[in-house]
């Protein structure tokens, strides 16, 4: 495990005094909150710098304590049996601090705009999307987290051929960043007379909710068109001119949204395209520094199939971690997705720090 320069944690704390004394003093609203935001960030990690440095002296004076000849032999022994202890907790402290120091996702706190849309498999593929889209909606709910759909298009079997929804809350995106890439079921199709497992596949797409400070949109750059809304066996059509389409022209990049409210469906069509230009210069900037490292995950990769829902075993896996869980239903109804989202974290902050060692950098 790499040691952390001294000199870093130095500078981390004099930072984090710093920012105390600014914000003890008069500055502006809005420097003020930019100030505070920067200090909550900090906290944590100049509690875990402090800690770190008393269990390395008290690991120190044990260190000495042991070696000293001239010592009381009972408190050498005693000395010793601490120092085990003592190492272990300075190991994990020196663990949690560099994960403290792994380079942010400047998106990770942001709300999300999810994407479903069904893939191969036809109207079962839009069955599975519908579900992928229930399993989103039940995980929110359970984490406090608000729901908007922006567009929808079903199938006369309510299956979603396409699914569009804005998910607000803290750290929605650094939670379903991974989720982005093809689903794959194989399950036995209510239409199927044979009971023949079919395989069906849908795509999911994540993406950072953008606000108009983020990223920069022209109105010289966007043609905004107005047109009558539609929808499969007569459900979310509205018979006035209310649907927006926006295109923006230097890219052709092309969003629909077709709600109640022409003035709502503006604000959401906006909405999709800031994410979806905002994610484009994030991806064009990874893929401009990217040394592509292997099994790097979040990368976004569409083509790639990252989880297979199996209904008659009743597992799910994860191909990317290799990680199967035998809780099928639970993983569809919200409550046990975290785990795979949980294991994907830890395997990419593995990643991370593992890159972080080889380049030399603590």
């Amino acid at each position: 495990m790499t040691a952390i320069p001294a000199e870093k944690l130095d500078k981390l704390v004099q930072r984090w005094t710093s920012l105390q004394s600014e914000l003890s003093q008069s500055v502006n609203q809005a420097t003020r909150v930019q100030l505070a935001k920067e200090f909550a960030e900090l906290n944590p990690v100049v509690d875990t710098i402090r800690e770190y440095r008393k269990a390395e002296a008290e690991w120190s004076e044990l260190v000495a304590l042991t070696n000293d000849a001239s010592a009381d032999k009972e408190l050498r022994q005693l000395a010793q049996d601490e120092l085990d202890q003592t190492d272990h907790r300075r190991g994990e402290l020196l663990e949690k601090l560099r994960l403290h120091l792994l380079p942010k996702d400047a998106a990770d706190e942001k709300s999300a705009i999810i994407e479903v849309r069904a893939g191969t498999g036809g109207d079962e593929a839009a069955l599975f999307a519908a579900d992928l889209f229930r399993m989103y909606s039940r995980y929110a709910e359970l984490r406090g987290w608000k729901i908007e759909i922006i567009s929808l298009s079903e199938n006369n079997l309510g299956g979603y051929k396409e699914i569009i929804a804005s998910i607000s809350g803290r750290g929605v995106f650094a939670r379903l960043k991974y989720e982005s890439g093809v689903h794959r079921v194989q399950r036995v199709p209510a239409t199927e007379a044979s009971g023949r497992i079919h395989t069906s596949a849908a795509t999911v797409a994540v993406l950072p909710e953008v606000e108009d400070i983020d990223l920069d949109i022209r109105p010289e750059d966007i043609r905004i068109d107005t047109m009558r809304a539609g929808g499969a066996g007569g459900q979310h059509v509205n018979k006035t001119d209310s649907a927006v389409r926006i295109t923006h022209l230097p890219t052709g990049l092309i969003v629909v949204s077709a709600e109640k409210s022409q003035h709502q469906n503006r604000r959401l069509a906006m909405q999709v395209l800031r994410s979806r230009l905002y994610e484009q210069q994030r991806q064009k900037a990874a893929d401009s520094r990217a040394a592509q490292r292997k099994g790097q995950i979040g990368s976004g990769d569409r083509s790639q199939r990252i989880r297979t829902y199996n209904f008659p075993q009743g597992r799910v896996t994860d191909h990317r971690i290799g990680l199967t869980l035998h809780k099928l239903e639970e993983v569809l109804e919200g409550t046990a997705l975290d785990e795979l989202i949980d294991a994907l974290i830890t395997e990419h902050q593995a990643s991370a720090l593992a890159a972080m060692d080889e380049d030399g950098n603590a």
